[in-house]
């Protein structure tokens, strides 16, 4: 008798595609406001709805710099955090090939050979006998007919951990890209400030060259020149502090760029040509949010535990696998695929819980809770991001008056500090006039760095928040 094994493979590929278990997915409500905070939820000013939004221009597209463009291309090629993320994916995207592979029946072909020699005590006719045996035939290997689909589901938990991973590193590479950014105009702001502190201390000894001359001749007080020596320490303790920083942000740069970055590569001071874009259309919170990867990457972690019910609940089930081979057999080599020597075998197996102590109905409300949990991490990452979007927002909307203001400050203390050296020179005044003037510019200019270093930031925060494109966005 033969054994058809096609009808009984189409019967496996029919069961393998059943519906699984598995809760239908609901997409949690964003529990948000509609429009940010901070913000009126109308396009910036000469940016059209039609345009594109933040999450589909590519970084290269809107970091303009060609240093920090440099740096970021060699950050996405050696950052090690990245590339672990990159090998995540590899990882993910092979278990998930295997569990999709449990859906099919695996064949495998045999041969084998068996030689036996019996002696004579167990021989059944007496004497010692040697017997040989031939087998070549296909088989299935222990395939589960996925009934009430329990291997569907663990293949569609796979599947959504895999996207997961895939989102996180799409995650992973926004926040590096705005990293590279932030620590870049951190290093050019800190050089700025190292070079400020050199000319004011230069401008400090020449004040207090003047200062001990006048002392010398008589003219000026001891206090005075003590006060002039004090701004001259005072400078050469920032030009201290401010070469520290300068060398932990090439430390962090080096870091975060993966590999030593040359000389040419680092900035001199703050550039406005840092980003072409200075007005950029937030959207709306719907939009936004929802396309931000470390959102989806929540999302899909969220579908991951969903479908792990779907496996759970099967588990109540009755499982059957299925084991069969159908092949050649014979006592002589020469007689393999001769005669009657057709040879098949069908081995199914059923098995159903009866008492397992309460495993799988705990195994299934684990699975419940988990889920649970993971759509709270959802609407919490969706809550942080909205915040996070907001905060940004907030500072953009009074970022330039900032400048601005912190700008009329700098330059009404450097006139201030001339007019008060005027009247020092002239005899009206202390020179304790001049010191004052010396250090309200001098903290107004240290400032108006900060505040341009901000407004810089808040345009790479506002790429990242807003889920800016990857290299691969069109």
């Amino acid at each position: 008798m033969k054994l058809n094994t096609l009808p009984l493979t189409a019967l496996a590929l029919c069961l393998a595609g059943c519906t699984t278990m598995a809760p239908k997915y609901t997409q949690p409500a964003a529990q948000v406001p509609a429009e940010w905070s901070g913000s009126k939820g109308t396009p910036a000013e000469g940016v059209q709805p039609s345009q594109k939004t933040v999450a589909d221009i590519r970084w290269q597209d809107f970091f303009v710099d060609k240093q920090l463009g440099t740096l970021i291309e060699l950050a996405l090629r050696n950052n090690r955090d990245l590339r672990v993320a990159s090998l995540n994916i590899e990882r993910l995207q092979a278990l998930y090939q295997i569990r999709r592979s449990d859906l099919l029946p695996k064949v495998e072909a045999s041969a084998s050979a068996n030689f036996q020699r019996i002696p004579e005590d167990f021989s059944s006719s007496g004497s010692v006998m040697t017997t040989e045996q031939y087998n070549v035939g296909l088989g299935l290997i222990s395939y589960e007919l996925d009934l009430f689909g329990r291997v569907r589901s663990l293949k569609d938990q796979a599947l959504e951990q895999y996207l997961a991973t895939e989102q996180a590193q799409r995650s992973m590479q926004i926040s590096l890209v705005s990293q590279v950014a932030t620590v870049y105009l951190t290093l050019a702001a800190d050089r700025e400030r190292l070079q400020l502190a050199k000319d004011t201390l230069a401008g400090q000894q020449e004040s207090y060259k003047l200062t001990k001359s006048r002392f010398d001749a008589g003219v000026s007080s001891s206090l005075a020149l003590n006060q002039a020596r004090t701004t001259v320490d005072a400078a050469r303790v920032d030009i201290a502090r401010y070469t520290t920083l300068v060398a932990q942000d090439e430390n962090a740069l080096n870091l975060v760029v993966g590999s030593h970055v040359s000389a040419e590569l680092l900035p001199q001071a703050l550039s406005e040509r840092v980003t072409a874009m200075k007005d950029i259309a937030p959207g709306l919170p719907s939009d936004v949010l929802l396309r931000r990867p470390d959102i989806l990457q929540a999302e899909s972690q969220l579908k991951s535990l969903n479908a792990n019910i779907g496996a759970a609940r099967a588990a109540f089930f009755p499982r059957i696998t299925l084991v069969s081979s159908v092949g050649f057999g014979s006592t002589e080599l020469s007689g393999l695929f001769t005669g009657d020597s057709f040879a098949w075998s069908i081995l199914p197996r059923v098995s159903l819980p009866i008492f397992d102590g309460g495993t799988n109905k705990a195994n299934l409300k684990v699975a419940e809770v988990d889920r649970d949990i993971a759509v709270a991490q959802y609407e919490k990452a969706i809550q942080t991001a909205f915040r996070e979007v907001s905060d940004v927002l907030a500072q953009k909307a009074t970022i330039d008056e900032q400048v601005a203001a912190q700008q009329s400050l700098a330059d009404a203390t450097a006139e201030s500090y001339k007019l008060s050296q005027a009247r020092f020179d002239k005899g009206v005044d202390s020179y304790l006039a001049v010191l004052d003037s010396q250090r309200s510019l001098y903290g107004a200019q240290q400032n108006l760095i900060s505040t341009r270093l901000a407004r810089l930031a808040n345009l790479v925060a506002l790429y990242k928040v807003l889920g800016g494109g990857d290299s691969n966005s069109r």
